[in-house]
């Protein structure tokens, strides 16, 4: 079989059996991609390729940032930061149509700076404000949709794992990531809250206006932002000014995280077990998926698809616009069936030299199919996010909550929009950093 033809076949079976077996996907990669160069250059260089590529990704410094961030998330978490930044959230903007669907969304985007996972924003997220919507008569399809499309602004806001994860297959920047990834997760939260205000307008009776807080209520609730506050300005800062390289600002994070939680007493000796027991179990898991993209990646390099693909990119004669929304398409679609991560990393070998040879910069291309591929995390038939706020609500319907989600669908279609024709919105910042 031809190369080029071995290779579009091993995607084929990749996704086959994504979609109907029960594989881990990084085992069901790195199987493919052994297989694959087996068929190409035999047994004896594929087990030799085996060990070498094991060898540098478990040994590899640059990975250690990913157990760093997720260890600081998970600690916020275990402490209690979700609920602060919720009532503090609440107690603002509570009392006005639509506040509680906005505070959660607020929230969100508060624990997706610290937490950087959309899974984990959607869990947590859920617990807290979906009885408060409850209590206050909030339609289902509106609280359920806040919550899951909110916590996507997981992956969008820094730090976040697929952002760094891009960062570490393209050889790129992950300071520079992270801080272009900010303007464009504010962009899509703040469209996100529009989506609420507009709904609200349109059928008030889904979002009733809960009590207002008074003056003193609303200021005793701003410490629970604090930490919030005062941990991403820490970490973002150090990194925008040359302090700390990635690997340095997650372990800053974990431990200053660690710190504020054993100050004000909320981390008790057995919750600091469970956090470091999570934080191994998804540092795991997602190390499994990177040595078994590798694998499949090195499959695909060997085959030259990615060379054909950047070859025909450029002598297709179309212009370069039409053939990043030909790429955005895939991205949405993949994202349907695939996890992002996954996707991200099964992906980016062959379309990342594609774009880089029509001209398009790497940091923008990075943040631009991290916006989209999040999508995924909410549409069906995979909607990762989806199915958690489903299982946490378990009187609304699986149907309700993806039409709540829908809805939201428009805020991240404008907002990939708005990048494309202002890319400063995301290269902006990195620009000025030390």
């Amino acid at each position: 079989m031809e190369p080029l033809s071995l290779a579009l076949s091993g995607i084929a079976v990749l996704v086959l059996l994504l979609l109907l077996t029960h594989i881990p996907v990084g085992v069901a990669m790195g199987l493919v991609g052994f297989l694959g160069v087996v068929c190409l250059n035999g047994l004896k260089p594929a087990l030799g390729m085996l060990g070498t590529e094991f060898w540098n990704i478990f040994s590899s410094y640059g990975l250690t940032v990913i157990p760093l961030f997720i260890l600081m998330g998970q600690i916020c978490f275990y402490s209690g930061v979700n609920e602060r930044l919720y009532s503090s959230a609440n107690a603002w903007m509570g009392h006005i149509r639509g506040g509680l669907a906005m505070a959660t969304v607020l929230a969100c985007a508060g624990f997706a700076a610290i937490c950087g996972s959309n899974t984990a924003t959607a869990a947590t997220m859920s617990t807290v404000a979906l009885p408060q919507m409850r209590k206050y008569k909030y339609h289902p399809i509106l609280s359920t949709g806040s919550v899951a499309a909110g916590s996507t602004l997981g992956v969008v806001i820094p730090p976040s794992v697929v952002l760094i994860i891009y960062g570490l297959q393209t050889s790129q920047s992950i300071g520079k990531l992270f801080w272009a990834s900010v303007i464009p997760g504010l962009l899509l939260m703040l469209l996100m809250l529009l989506t609420v205000v507009l709904l609200c307008h349109f059928r008030p009776q889904w979002g009733p206006a809960g009590p207002r807080a008074t003056l003193s209520q609303r200021l005793r609730s701003l410490p629970g932002s604090l930490e919030m506050i005062v941990l991403f300005g820490l970490v973002m800062g150090g990194l925008f000014a040359g302090i700390f390289t990635p690997t340095e600002a997650g372990a800053a994070g974990s431990a200053i995280s660690l710190l504020l939680s054993l100050f004000s007493g909320r981390l008790s000796w057995n919750k600091f077990r469970m956090a470091v027991a999570d934080t191994l179990k998804v540092s795991c898991m997602i190390m499994v998926i990177i040595a078994g993209a590798v694998i499949f990646g090195r499959f695909l390099a060997m085959s030259r698809l990615p060379y054909a693909v950047a070859e025909l990119a450029g002598t297709s004669g179309l212009p370069p616009a039409l053939l990043l929304w030909l790429i955005f398409g895939v991205y949405v679609i993949g994202g349907m069936i695939m996890d992002a991560l996954a996707l991200l990393i099964v992906t980016i070998p062959i379309f990342y030299p594609a774009v880089m040879a029509m001209g398009y910069d790497p940091i923008w291309f990075g943040v631009a199919i991290t916006v989209i591929t999040t999508m995924g995390a909410v549409t069906p038939p995979v909607g990762v996010s989806t199915f958690i706020v489903s299982s946490m609500a378990q009187d609304v319907p699986m149907s309700q909550v993806f039409v709540g989600v829908s809805w939201f669908m428009i805020s991240y279609v404008v907002c990939v929009a708005l990048l494309l024709i202002f890319p400063d919105l995301v290269l902006w910042l990195p620009q000025f950093m030390g």
